[in-house]
């Protein structure tokens, strides 16, 4: 078939049933188009544009194609390509990246037909596009600045000083928008090979045989790895080594999350189809499907340890006990409430690419040459694994890694890509381990990566909780008591569900103070798929509890509402549910931030909420990082922390430039576990407190030498290390600050809390208000109001707190992942029920700043706290509206009252 290709005539002899995705991806390796839902139509990600209209590429066959004239971003003129993606970068439409050069293909397609479209018209033309980071506010935005732009015949210019609270454009953002900075799944090595994995059929279930001799006999199978080709310790996980990487004939299954093969081919097609065939005997069994089941006990889902995975206990201030502090209290609101599991549905489906590598470079470059003498290749043949990825956490991926291959850490090497997204959902290995281990035993690069079908049957969900909760109150209005049991099902692996349960035990109460705590909770395994980190890890479920509490509470005993959560508010020196004595909260301050919508409207539902940063509870939060002086334009930062959207390469670049007077675009930075450049997993609102402090650490170095009257070009050559920690932190019921401390602090630690216990350095704070339309009684705004210490950078604060109201809105309304028996209900995203833009009401952010004396420049983190009070908010604010109390998510529908 002929047809024209960014303006060039193709001729090509394909398969006419091939998609149009495939064909640029994989014959003209053109990655600006990307692939996010495996050809369900649901993403956008892929749209190009096809004889002047949008088109999805997954859903284009090459059939329809004869005499198309077909056009990718990279074939647009440079002015159009110039004025659309910097009007992008400079609204802070670009977070992950994945979606935006399907919005840009949109947005050019849309302004030359229509060069000065409404708000209305923009939100219609992107129906097909989906972004998960941003709330749509700021992709709306840049569209109309692009309009203006386009309208005046003017470029714009991006203006980047370097300098902490002013809008930064996002590190790395042009090369994002336009389809240049390449995610995983857009690299290809020479000689690379493919992995398809072999899922389980049960989610319970004996394996009996696995026969794999058709599939190794069909047309470019390279070799099928099973349990019995693991080198290592098969078994690995986040917390607990309970996950293994493969089940093994004669085991038991544990959720349909589980793999029994992995096949390795010439290509992907290959692989997937040669999996398709192996055989596997099964033995069905009696499924633990939820939480009860697991109580009762009888059935195991692990044979060597029980089903209650997890236990928390928190107990204070309840003299006698609770039940006899509710007994006397004026009123108590009592409920049950459920909330359920959640995709995170990032836009990027996981990838990893594997190869050999040996550490020494020399080694590398005669390998590259053919040149290796025989001492070079004895060390080449001792060679470990480089590993391209997009996790969550590349020094904890290389711990496992290296568990896997019974390997020292020094022989893996993981090189962190952009992510498209993650909000928890990438913390543990999902394909890491069968590239890295392919690519180790047959020496050829691997490239393993999931559907999106097989992406949400695999990775860590939302916990879905059960709350049984008893909150009292004085007369007056005061907290009395709280007496909560917690119930959460963390699947069939543990991934970091103790954390999570112990993280909604202290967090309890939410944003208030309550003289008698009494809490439980308990993280239960069973059949279903694993349940791990997810924005909020845990808050958002007990904080939707809390808050519809105190509502009720405030219609028992006719209390204003704001002012009830105003005069019960956490404040400078109050006692948290977790027993840690606070300091710089700012409850209040973002309460006042919203009085006077609240008072103005006649429908509104109303919540606070608190958040902490950094893992803590007795585990040492710290980071290491590298400054290179390269050359005096090219300044390397080596960290270890996952961008993947929330912009901490920016903050950190941002941080790096203030005081050294170092131009932004000469800073590179590079996440690659060979520098050593350590840090934990990229979660808990920690990275821009611990990666700034780090960033200072080593800037307090650079500017001790500038001081002496040495230039930055004098200092080239050097590289100065910066450190920063936390290991002062405690367990939730302990008092001594040491007690569970990893190890004692070193240079670039910061003192420990003065008022034992600290189970977190630091946490931050929001208030939001929820605003219905008097006759629809459909949410038309929600007020964000959100404490954020100093902010480093007002675009990219505004941003994450907008895309996290608008996953708020989806957990409170309509996202939901439900199972049957061990089995998932359905896999596609388009029927996760994120909220369309159509459906996004007006959002709008206040900014409060009370500084943290633990944060760089008084900074606190932001990424998860933008969602922990919506959907309380939303169900206070659909309870005012129709008189009825919901206790389970997603919300049942606001019933349209006659008025």
């Amino acid at each position: 078939m002929q047809f024209f290709l960014n303006g060039n005539e193709v001729s090509c002899d394909t398969n006419p049933e091939r998609s149009l995705l495939q064909y640029l991806r994989e014959d003209k390796h053109i990655t600006s188009v990307k692939d996010g839902c495996s050809a369900q139509a649901a993403c956008g990600a892929c749209m190009v544009e096809v004889d002047g209209k949008p088109r999805l590429a997954c859903v284009t066959r090459m059939s329809s194609l004869e005499n198309a004239h077909i056009t990718t971003i990279d074939g647009w003129p440079e002015n159009v390509r110039q004025i659309l993606g910097r009007a992008f970068v400079d609204a802070g439409a670009v977070q992950c990246g994945f979606c935006t050069p399907g919005m840009l293909t949109r947005t050019k397609i849309l302004l030359e037909n229509n060069p000065s479209p409404t708000r209305q018209e923009i939100i219609a033309a992107l129906k097909q596009n989906v972004c998960r980071c941003t709330g749509y506010v700021k992709i709306i935005e840049a569209i109309e600045l692009a309009a203006r732009a386009l309208r005046a015949g003017r470029g714009i210019e991006l203006y980047a000083p370097g300098k902490v609270g002013t809008r930064q454009p996002k590190y790395d953002a042009w090369y994002k928008a336009i389809g240049q900075s390449p995610f995983t799944n857009d690299l290809t090595l020479p000689d690379m090979l493919f992995g398809a994995l072999r899922m389980s059929d049960y989610p319970r279930a004996r394996v009996l045989s696995i026969s794999t001799e058709k599939a190794a006999g069909m047309p470019g199978v390279e070799r099928i790895l099973t349990a019995a080709d693991v080198p290592g310790q098969r078994k690995i996980g986040l917390i607990e080594n309970d996950w293994p990487l493969f089940i093994a004939a004669g085991e038991i299954t544990h959720s349909i999350s589980d793999v029994l093969a992995c096949v390795v081919a010439a290509s992907e097609e290959q692989a997937r189809a040669a999996a398709a065939t192996i055989e596997i005997a099964y033995e069905e069994l009696p499924v633990v499907s939820d939480m009860e089941i697991a109580a009762r006990g009888g059935i195991q889902v692990h044979d060597d340890r029980p089903n209650l995975a997890k236990e928390c206990f928190l107990k204070r201030g309840c003299n006698p006990d609770a039940d006899a502090i509710l007994a006397a209290s004026a009123h108590v609101a009592r409920g049950v409430f459920t909330t359920q599991r959640v995709e995170h549905a990032f836009l990027e489906p996981e990838c990893a690419i594997a190869e050999p590598w040996v550490m020494d470079a020399d080694v590398r470059t005669a390998a590259r040459r053919n040149a290796l003498t025989p001492e070079g290749a004895s060390r080449a043949q001792d060679a470990g694994v480089k590993i391209y990825t997009q996790s969550q956490g590349p020094y904890e991926d290389r711990r496992q890694l290296a568990l896997l291959l019974g390997l020292p850490e020094s022989r893996i090497n993981v090189v962190l890509l952009a992510s498209g997204g993650g909000f928890g959902g990438k913390e543990d290995l999902t394909v890491q381990g069968f590239a890295a281990l392919a690519a180790y035993l047959i020496r050829r690069p691997v490239k393993v990566r999931l559907t999106r079908t097989e992406s949400i049957t695999m990775h860590p969900k939302r916990h879905p909780f059960i709350m049984e909760y008893a909150v009292g109150c004085d007369r007056h209005g005061k907290l009395t008591a709280v007496k909560a049991r917690l119930q959460a099902d963390t699947g069939s692996y543990l991934s970091v569900g103790c954390k999570v349960i112990e993280r909604a035990v202290s967090h309890a109460a939410g944003a208030y103070f309550v003289p008698c705590m009494d809490v439980e909770g308990r993280a239960w395994y069973t059949n279903n798929i694993p349940s791990g980190a997810m924005r909020g890890f845990g808050v958002n479920q007990v904080v939707f509890a809390m808050e519809s509490c105190i509502a009720e509470l405030c219609e028992k005993g006719g209390f204003d509402r704001w002012q009830f959560r105003y005069d019960n508010a956490l404040v400078e020196g109050s006692l948290f549910a977790s027993g840690q004595i606070l300091h710089n909260v700012a409850v209040r301050e973002t309460l006042q931030s919203l009085k006077d919508d609240f008072y103005r409207h006649r429908y509104t539902g109303i919540a606070c909420s608190i958040k902490n940063c950094g893992v803590g509870n007795g585990m040492k939060d710290e980071c290491e990082i590298k400054v290179e002086i390269a050359a005096p334009d090219h300044i390397v930062l080596h960290h270890g922390w996952s961008e993947m959207g929330q912009g901490v390469d920016t903050v950190a670049v941002q941080m790096l430039c203030d005081k050294t007077g170092i131009q932004p675009e000469y800073v590179t930075v590079r996440v690659e576990t060979r520098f050593e450049a350590r840090a934990g997993m990229t979660t808990s609102s920690r990275g821009t407190s611990l990666l700034g402090n780090a960033v200072l650490n080593a800037v307090a170095k650079i500017l001790a030498d500038m001081d002496t009257g040495k230039t930055i070009a004098d200092l080239v050559g050097k590289t100065y290390p910066g450190y920063w920690c936390c290991d002062w932190s405690t367990e939730i019921g302990s008092s001594d600050p040491r007690e569970n401390a990893a190890s004692m602090p070193r240079a670039g630690s910061t003192p420990p809390c003065s008022d034992p216990p600290c189970i977190h350095y630091s946490y931050s704070y929001a208030a939001q208000l929820v605003i219905l339309n008097e006759e629809s009684g459909r949410i038309e705004r929600i007020v964000a109001a959100h404490d954020a210490g100093r902010i480093v950078n007002p675009t990219l604060f505004e941003g994450q707190v907008q895309g996290s109201v608008h996953m708020g809105i989806g957990y409170a309304l309509s996202e939901d992942l439900p199972m049957k028996d061990g089995r998932l209900v359905h896999t596609r995203f388009r029927e996760l029920g994120l909220v369309p833009i159509a459906d996004v009401p007006e959002i709008v952010v206040k900014a409060v700043e009370v500084h943290d004396p633990h944060g760089p420049y008084g900074a606190k983190g932001i990424g998860e706290i933008g969602l922990v009070a919506t959907a309380a908010a939303i169900a206070d604010a659909y309870a005012q509206y129709d008189g009825e109390r919901r206790y389970t998510l997603p919300l049942k529908p606001v019933q349209k009252q006659e008025r």
